[in-house]
């Protein structure tokens, strides 16, 4: 059975969610530099996550 992560809408999806919820955050309830880290932390998970899923992926 083939894993879920070979898919690329599951790969950036899950991201995906997870920076909505950060940026959300980020916006409404932080300010100042706090806010700048949040909002990179999220940019970076948005680059990086994939990338660690499909070697997930490839591994299973």
């Amino acid at each position: 059975m083939p894993s879920p992560f070979e898919n690329p809408v599951v790969r950036y999806g899950i991201p995906l969610v997870s920076v909505t919820v950060v940026a959300a955050v980020a916006f409404l309830l932080l300010e100042g530099t706090i806010q700048y880290v949040a909002l990179g932390i999220a940019a970076l998970e948005v680059v990086v996550a994939p990338q660690i899923l499909k070697q997930a992926a490839s591994n299973a």
